[in-house]
């Protein structure tokens, strides 16, 4: 699932932004609801999931203690 979402931690990727974070919550979000872009009636509970999609894995992304290798 969700091949296309890249891995965001080190020694991955060194220098992740909150645009890729952002971009990897909305594949999810898109993949799970399996709407591209969704219609006008589902756009604020679309939008809200990426937002805490994105917030949780910020979060998530801090807390982690990577000791080094793959």
């Amino acid at each position: 699932m969700c091949r296309s979402i890249k891995t965001l931690r080190p020694p991955y990727t060194e220098d992740v932004t909150e645009d890729d974070i952002r971009a990897a919550a909305l594949q999810y979000v898109r993949k799970i609801s399996g709407f591209r872009a969704p219609a006008s009636h589902n756009a604020e509970a679309f939008d809200r999931a990426v937002e805490t999609i994105t917030k949780a894995s910020e979060e998530l992304l801090e807390a982690l203690h990577v000791r080094g290798g793959r």
